[in-house]
């Protein structure tokens, strides 16, 4: 691995080229020899989303009889983006999630994203919701949120039937 390197590293020495700058980029973004993944270790466990499909979702939802547990975020949100590096990958929040529901993530500033924010009262990010399998708010949580409440909020939500 080191000589790919030093290779590298004497190519552009040699013949001025940019390899040496490509590479750093690539080790940066994680496409290096070095990285997790070109090893073959798995990522960590998270909870799969269906993403930016609200359709998709609801189809799902009744095929399978399950409820729908939205995460309505926005990309400049940053508790929206700290629950999606700390809280969706926690490995007993994902087994929970991708058993007993139906995930779908809405950017909700795009797509059918603001449309579906009008319909369900979305004023704040990030916001997640557990709708029946129709459609049909059942509760709602607002804010960044913990693996462990988070797993609570799945509990009850799964004990409530929706709201008219």
């Amino acid at each position: 691995m080191w000589g790919l390197f030093f290779n590298l590293v004497l190519m552009k020495k040699l013949f001025n080229v940019r390899l040496l700058s490509g590479f750093g980029v690539m080790l940066l973004i994680g496409f290096s020899p070095f990285s997790a993944r070109a090893q073959g270790v798995k990522k960590a466990d998270s909870i799969r989303f269906i993403n930016n499909s609200w359709i998709d979702a609801l189809h799902q939802a009744q095929v399978q009889n399950k409820y729908i547990f939205v995460d309505a975020y926005a990309t400049w949100c940053a508790p929206c983006n700290l629950l999606r590096a700390t809280t969706f990958k926690n490995s007993k929040v994902a087994a929970f999630f991708n058993q007993n529901f139906i995930n779908v993530e809405i950017d909700m500033e795009r797509g059918d994203g603001p449309d579906l924010a009008e319909r369900w009262g979305i004023q704040a990010y990030p916001t997640l919701l557990v709708l029946d399998s129709n459609g049909k708010p059942v509760t709602e949580a607002l804010g960044y949120i913990g693996a462990n409440a988070l797993v609570r909020f799945g509990k009850d939500a799964l004990t409530k039937t929706a709201s008219e």
